[in-house]
């Protein structure tokens, strides 16, 4: 069962444009927008919450829903609690933005429900402290130059983050965890930046040869 998101804002336009920014990251992800009150103005709607929700559920996906402000956050909660237990459905404690890309990138990932609110959590917390490669020994790492036109921002950090996921083995971009798209766009690595990739685990080879075609073919579409 895949997992899909409610951005829940005050404001119809933020939630929407909060919408756009997650899809242009992981295209495919199920994503609905319940922002402003019924009639328009700023504020937030349990009908359309529920209705966002509702519709995802029926398409057969779990719901992750993310919210701007607190009265948004106790709307979520009241349509989480009035779905009852075992409905599939979470209101994540994460910054609206931030979490809603990771979140994105995690469902497109194949993660779980808990790992998906898992990921816009921490999209929320203090960055983490760089972790230090492994030995530099056989494939374990690896230096190459960002050579595509805007280096390693938005989509192509979502490709990158998505890639490193599928692979059994701990990926590092320059100290950061390959597999978080908030800790690669924090590198702000531009075009003509060296990129240090290490990674350890059973699939540390295969994750980096993969990792390693996608940055020198300048993160085509797929």
């Amino acid at each position: 069962m895949t997992v899909a998101l409610v951005v829940v804002s005050h404001s119809a336009r933020l939630a929407e444009g909060v919408v756009e920014v997650a899809a242009q990251m992981a295209p495919g992800v199920a994503l609905r927008a319940a922002g402003g009150t019924d009639d328009g103005g700023v504020g937030t709607s349990w009908d359309k919450v529920a209705s966002a929700v509702a519709s995802l559920r029926e398409a057969g996906h779990d719901v992750v829903i993310l919210t701007d402000l607190g009265s948004a956050t106790m709307t979520a909660d009241a349509v989480v609690e009035f779905l009852g237990p075992g409905a599939r459905v979470a209101v994540a404690d994460a910054p609206l933005v931030e979490g809603a890309v990771a979140a994105a990138v995690a469902a497109r990932m194949g993660r779980s429900l808990a790992g998906v609110v898992a990921a816009a959590e921490q999209a929320g917390g203090p960055a983490a402290a760089p972790t230090p490669p492994p030995p530099a020994a056989g494939p374990a790492v690896r230096t190459l130059t960002l050579t595509n036109e805007i280096g390693l921002h938005a989509r192509p950090a979502a490709m990158l983050a998505e890639l490193a996921g599928r692979f059994d083995a701990q990926v590092t971009v320059n100290g950061q965890d390959a597999t978080s798209v908030i800790s690669l766009l924090t590198l702000g690595l531009e075009r003509g930046a060296s990129v240090e990739l290490a990674a350890s685990g059973p699939d540390a080879a295969a994750a980096l040869d993969a990792v390693e075609q996608l940055i020198r073919a300048g993160f085509p579409e797929t």
